[in-house]
């Protein structure tokens, strides 16, 4: 899994810093959080093909989030894209989407298929497949916000071909083998699965934890993470209009990844009135060592 910060400024693009969107990679599939004003533009600045992008995840409705969309979108269209483009996304999105679309006349090429998250508030698993899976949880800002979750998930038990070659294992056997399954030969032998195999590669979490006020209430969603990116708008000194807007500081978010104990903290989200970043890692790494604060164009891989 790897993620690529595209945009990484709260509301008004900034210091050369753009609004929120990252692409996660998993495989050959490409997952884009948030879509933020200019995200088409970052996705050709990092050499990233618009045209692998699956799924789209929309945290919520504050433009700084989401203006870059239509755009996207209508790009995807004029380029010849046929495969289907799926957005997870807030109720109200798709009627402002299709409102957009109807006024220039636009006819897509490709489905656009919407499954939207209830305002109220939902925890549930969004997208599965056998590479990854995508659970969505509620946060705690000033409009109904959700953050994300994404799995890659372990291709299971590693194969050791010698022992395998040793037992007379049939390859075609192989799969089962990395699901934990024993073997039993036609002379009846049963070869336990521990003979042959080794232990794989443990699935890997990312947390997406979106614009929120300091809250404990997704403690358990995003508990024992390898990374969460949480928003860190303000530096401590701020943060009374930290609560007031229902953001966070940097010092509030390294102490929320040391109580999920997490493995590792992207900063993110920062205020137009930071020129310089590197308070914000400062302020968090007194609490929470392993703190990155994001700048465009970083790469993360787990």
């Amino acid at each position: 899994m790897k993620i690529t910060i595209l945009g990484n400024n709260s509301a008004i693009p900034a210091h050369g810093r753009n609004p929120s969107a990252q692409i996660v990679e998993i495989k050959d599939h490409l997952l884009l959080l948030d879509c933020g004003e200019g995200t088409q533009m970052q996705l050709m600045k990092y050499g990233i093909k618009r045209s692998k992008i699956q799924h789209i995840f929309i945290s919520h409705l504050h433009g700084d989030h989401y203006f870059g969309l239509i755009g996207l979108i209508n790009s995807l269209g004029l380029l010849g894209r046929t495969d289907p483009l799926h957005i997870h996304c807030p109720e109200k999105l798709p009627k402002i989407i299709k409102l957009q679309l109807d006024a220039c006349g636009s006819i897509m090429p490709f489905d656009l298929i919407f499954q939207t998250i209830k305002d109220e508030g939902e925890n549930r698993l969004i997208v599965e497949n056998g590479l990854y899976s995508v659970s969505c949880f509620p946060v705690d800002h000033r409009i109904p916000t959700h953050g994300f979750v994404i799995t890659e998930k372990s291709s299971g038990r590693k194969i050791v071909p010698e022992a395998c070659r040793e037992y007379n294992i049939p390859q075609a056997f192989y799969n089962k083998l990395k699901l934990g399954e024993d073997y039993t030969r036609k002379d009846g032998l049963l070869v336990k699965n521990e003979w042959v195999t080794e232990v794989g590669k443990a699935d890997k979490v990312y947390a997406y934890c979106a614009d929120t006020k300091y809250t404990l209430s997704f403690l358990q969603v995003i508990k024992n993470a390898d990374a969460i990116y949480h928003e860190s708008t303000y530096l401590d000194a701020e943060s009374d209009l930290a609560n007031m807007r229902y953001h966070t500081t940097a010092r509030q978010a390294a102490m929320l990844a040391e109580e999920a104990e997490v493995k590792m903290l992207l900063l993110g989200h920062y205020s137009s009135r930071y020129k310089n970043i590197e308070e914000f890692e400062v302020e968090a790494k007194a609490i929470f060592t392993n703190t990155r604060a994001t700048y465009e164009g970083l790469s993360v891989e787990l």
